[in-house]
């Protein structure tokens, strides 16, 4: 063998490894590159742009297909929503949302919540309950528990106490029946009729020594200057009647006859009837007027105000910040059972919704050729560096085998 020519058997695997590394670089280079179309002369250079960025629609359709046809399929995204939707997840979820809420609540300048809250009450009380209160009116068992109740505990239990007797007895006599009232009741009383009145049946009914004086006297002289000193002599009168009331201790006999006033006191038959009467009369009340009333009351109630302190003691309440966690305990359980029969038919119902198959190919469509070779290569690079290695490999072999048909050939 002539070593001068040894070049001759040393080329070929050297040129095939080189030119295999080399070919396999640019053919994976123009799996992208170049990003856009060349034109020399007006016509597109061939193989420009690289193969994805000239595929790019058809790839992000392939793409789109191929994840939802196999990686998110409805069941995968079950499991999936499952996952996500466990119970202390979701309580969770539910508690944080609760406090938060809570926590808007208290930092509401505008107080938002109290307006809702205020046209609420107003609606439920002003206008919902008074046509309900009509409707069920007519019943005739509407409150009759409830009355009968309060008529037994309350009603028929109540008596008043001694200092209680005492004012109202005080009451009467001071405003109700002062002596220049009594007197004006007196001189009212005695009209010209009354008085011949009274002077007849006293003269026809008496006998004895009453029918002496009743028929030789009469009465209607005394009660006519009656009536006369009271029209003349006002203050007169005043003092001789109010002394009479102290004399006569009218206080102290008003005050106890107050005491002992109570319907237990009355027959078992007439304290029926009155139950019975009282019911009634609530009845044909709230029936005839009651909603009258109760708009009438919601008219003149600021519910502003009542909102604004109903939402203020709310939120600073320490039951009810103790009570989220319970709530939002049983707001998950609900929500898991709600699930548990209802999931597959909202999964199928949400994923047209999300359309995450077109979300997948605009994200594709939108990335520039130059993030989709990054974002590949950031992948695969390993694996895209040993095709070229091996294509260096396969070269070099090639080459080996062509150098030993040479060393073959030349020994023949």
């Amino acid at each position: 063998m002539d070593w001068s020519h040894l070049w001759l058997y040393l080329s070929p695997p050297v040129l095939g490894g080189i030119i295999g590394y080399f070919t396999n670089d640019i053919a994976i280079k123009m799996l992208f590159r170049p990003y856009k179309a060349i034109y020399i002369a007006g016509r597109r250079v061939p193989f420009t742009p690289g193969l994805i960025p000239r595929n790019q629609e058809r790839l992000a359709k392939n793409i789109s297909d191929t994840i939802m046809g196999s990686l998110l399929t409805p069941e995968e995204l079950q499991n999936l929503a499952r996952r996500l939707l466990e119970t202390q997840r979701v309580q969770s979820a539910i508690l944080w949302l609760l406090k938060m809420a809570i926590d808007n609540i208290k930092a509401d300048k505008q107080q938002k919540t109290a307006k809702i809250v205020a046209g609420i009450l107003r609606d439920l009380l002003g206008e919902s309950l008074p046509r309900l209160l009509k409707v069920l009116a007519r019943r005739e068992d509407f409150l009759e528990a409830q009355i009968n109740q309060i008529f037994d505990q309350i009603l028929l239990e109540f008596q008043l106490s001694e200092e209680q007797a005492s004012r109202l007895a005080d009451w009467l006599l001071q405003v109700l029946l002062p002596p220049n009232t009594l007197r004006q009741a007196i001189i009212d009383f005695l009209s010209d009729r009354t008085i011949q009145t009274i002077d007849e049946n006293f003269r026809e009914k008496t006998s004895g020594t009453y029918w002496v004086v009743a028929n030789l006297f009469g009465l209607r002289n005394a009660l006519t200057r009656l009536r006369t000193y009271c029209l003349d002599e006002k203050e007169a009168t005043n003092e001789r009647l109010q002394e009479w009331i102290q004399d006569l201790q009218v206080r102290d006999r008003l005050k106890e006859v107050l005491q002992n006033l109570s319907l237990q006191n009355l027959p078992i038959g007439t304290v029926r009837q009155l139950r019975k009467t009282t019911r009634e009369i609530v009845r044909q009340y709230l029936q005839t007027n009651g909603s009258e009333f109760l708009q009438g009351l919601t008219d003149s109630v600021d519910w502003h105000n009542i909102a604004v302190l109903l939402v203020n003691r709310l939120s600073n309440s320490s039951v009810v910040s103790a009570s989220l966690e319970v709530v939002s305990q049983e707001l998950a359980l609900i929500l898991e059972r709600y699930l548990e029969k209802d999931l597959e038919a909202i999964v199928t119902h949400v994923i047209p919704i999300l359309s995450i198959d077109q979300v997948i190919i605009d994200r594709v469509k939108s990335t520039s050729p130059a993030q989709l070779e990054a974002a590949i290569e950031g992948i695969v690079k390993n694996e895209l560096q040993a095709i070229v290695t091996l294509g260096g490999i396969l070269g070099f072999v090639v080459g080996l085998f062509q150098t030993a048909f040479l060393l073959i050939s030349n020994t023949i």
